[in-house]
C-alpha cells in the first residue's frame, strides 16, 4: 500500500541549510554504507533538497530495469553536464536511445578484438619501462596505461596527442572534485575557493584543445588507422542516415575520456594492493597465466581462460566500485512502501550494495573464490551490478574487463609488486572508491 513521502526515514545527522551534504564531504563512503540501516528507502537532504535513496538490489533493480522508464538522468549528470556536454551518460530520452545505436559498434567484441594489440603493446611497455627494486606509485602508473591506451585507441595520429596531454593533465582535477560538486548546493559552485577554480578550468580546456583535434582531423580526411574518433565522425544513424555534429562527437569523446580511466586504472591499482596482500591467490593467478599462456605472448583467445584473473577483477570491483549513481522520477513511482513524487532524485549507491553483509558473506574480506560459479549461484543476480544495469549499463564494459585482463597477465608474468613501507591505501570517493596512493615496490618474479 502506498504511504506518503513524508514517511520515508530520514538519515541521522542533517545541518540546518547543508542537510546531509557536510558528511557527503567528510566522509562520503563511510556514510553511504551505513544508510541501509536506516531503510530500504532512505532521504539524505542535499542542502534543503531531498534526495531519496535506496540500499536493497531488489529496489536498485526497480529503478534501473523494471521502472527505468519512470527515470531520467538525475542532479548527478546535471552537474557534470557543463563538463560532458550531452553525451552518452548525461543524454536521455531519444537522444540517449540514438547515440547509443550509434556507439554500440564501437564497443562490439569484434572491434575490442581489434583493441588488444594496443592494449598488450601499452602493457608491455609499462613493464619494460620497471627495474627490479624501483619504487613506484601504482595509481599513478595505471592512470598512464589507461589513458594511453584509451587515447591511443581513440586518436590513432599525432593530431591527437595535445588530446593525450589534455586528458593525462585535466582529468585527475576533474574526477578529484566531481563528486562534492554534485553533491553540493549549486551556489556554491560560485565561490572563488581554489577546487571549484580548477574543476571549472580543467572541464574548459578538456573541451578546447578535443575541439581543436576533431578540427583537424576533419581536414586531415581518413586515414589508414580507422580510430575511435574517426568511426565517430563517420557514423551515420541507420534509421535517419543523420551524422554527429562535431560537438556530439565531442561531446561523447569527453564521456568515454571521463568513464574509461579512472574505473580501469582504479580498479587495477586496487588489484595489485589486494594480490599483494594476499600471496596465496596471487600464486594461483600467476599459474594460471603461466599454464594458459607459457613464453608466448598473450593473444585474444586466451582472455576467456584466464578466470582466476576475472574473479580477482570481479572481487576487487566489488569492494572499490562506484560510489554514487542518480536518477530524477519522470513520474509518482512506488519504491517498496513509499510513492516518490514525480521530479524527485533518487540515488543508489553499488560501492555500498556491494558490500551489503545481508547480501555477501565477510563483505569487507578480498575473496575472489566467491565469484567461482559454485559460490556465486548463491548470490541473487541482480545483487551484482558492477557495471551497472538496464539500458543504463555502460557501454564500455567489455572495453575495461579486456584492458585490465591484460594488464594483470602482462605485469604479473613478469613482476611482483609489494607494499612499499609508510603508507596504507584508503579509499577516497570520486567516480569510484578509487585509492588515494599505493606505493609498491617492483620485484622480479622467481620462475
Amino acid at each position: 500500500m502506498s504511504v506518503d513521502v513524508h514517511s520515508v526515514p530520514r538519515a541521522p545527522g542533517a545541518l540546518p541549510l547543508l542537510g546531509h551534504a557536510w558528511q557527503l564531504w567528510r566522509d562520503p563512503l563511510g556514510f553511504l554504507n551505513t544508510l541501509r540501516e536506516t531503510g530500504e528507502v532512505v532521504r539524505v537532504d542535499l542542502g534543503t533538497m531531498p534526495m531519496y535513496v535506496v540500499t536493497t538490489p531488489r529496489l536498485v533493480h526497480e529503478v534501473t530495469v523494471k521502472q527505468a522508464r519512470s527515470f531520467e538522468k538525475g542532479r548527478l549528470f546535471d552537474r557534470v553536464r557543463p563538463l560532458v556536454g550531452n553525451g552518452l551518460a548525461t543524454a536521455t530520452g531519444e537522444v540517449h536511445r540514438r547515440h547509443r545505436r550509434l556507439l554500440q559498434p564501437v564497443f562490439h567484441h569484434e572491434r575490442i578484438a581489434g583493441y588488444t594489440e594496443i592494449m598488450s603493446t601499452r602493457a608491455a611497455a609499462l613493464a619494460d619501462s620497471w627495474k627490479s627494486g624501483q619504487h613506484i606509485a601504482v595509481e599513478e602508473a595505471m592512470a598512464e596505461y589507461t589513458i594511453e591506451t584509451l587515447a591511443q585507441t581513440m586518436f590513432s595520429t599525432d593530431i591527437g596527442r595535445p588530446a593525450v596531454e589534455a586528458v593525462r593533465r585535466d582529468i585527475p582535477v576533474i574526477l578529484k572534485n566531481m563528486l562534492v560538486r554534485a553533491a553540493s548546493p549549486k551556489f556554491l559552485d560560485r565561490l572563488p575557493v581554489p577546487a571549484n577554480r580548477q574543476f571549472d578550468a580543467a572541464a574548459e580546456n578538456l573541451r578546447s584543445v578535443i575541439d581543436q583535434v576533431i578540427l583537424k582531423t576533419r581536414d586531415a580526411g581518413k586515414t589508414d588507422q580507422p580510430d575511435l574518433l574517426s568511426v565517430l565522425l563517420d557514423a551515420r544513424d541507420a534509421d535517419t542516415g543523420e551524422a554527429l555534429t562535431d560537438i556530439e562527437v565531442r561531446d561523447e569523446l569527453v564521456t568515454i575520456l571521463f568513464a574509461g580511466t579512472e574505473t580501469t586504472a582504479s580498479t587495477l591499482s586496487w588489484a595489485f594492493h589486494e594480490l599483494a596482500r594476499h600471496p596465496e591467490v596471487e600464486k594461483q593467478v600467476v599459474a594460471e597465466i603461466d599454464e594458459v599462456l607459457g613464453d608466448r605472448p598473450l593473444t585474444v583467445a586466451d582472455l576467456p581462460k584466464l578466470t582466476a584473473i576475472r574473479r580477482v577483477l570481479d572481487e576487487t570491483i566489488r569492494l572499490y566500485g562506484v560510489t554514487l549513481l542518480m536518477r530524477r522520477t519522470l513520474t509518482p513511482v512506488q519504491l517498496g512502501d513509499h510513492l516518490i513524487p514525480e521530479g524527485s532524485e533518487v540515488a543508489f549507491s553499488l560501492y555500498a550494495m556491494h558490500r551489503d553483509p545481508a547480501i555477501f558473506e565477510r563483505p569487507d574480506d578480498f575473496d575472489p573464490d566467491r565469484f567461482l560459479p559454485e559460490r556465486a549461484a548463491k548470490v541473487e543476480r541482480q545483487a551484482y551490478i558492477p557495471f551497472g544495469a538496464g539500458n543504463r549499463k555502460c557501454i564500455g564494459d567489455a572495453f575495461s574487463w579486456t584492458e585490465a585482463t591484460i594488464a594483470l597477465a602482462t605485469i604479473l608474468r613478469r613482476w611482483q609488486l609489494r607494499p612499499a613501507p609508510g603508507h596504507t591505501p584508503k579509499a577516497a570517493a570520486s567516480a569510484m572508491a578509487h585509492p588515494d596512493h599505493v606505493p609498491m615496490i617492483v620485484m622480479e618474479r622467481e620462475r
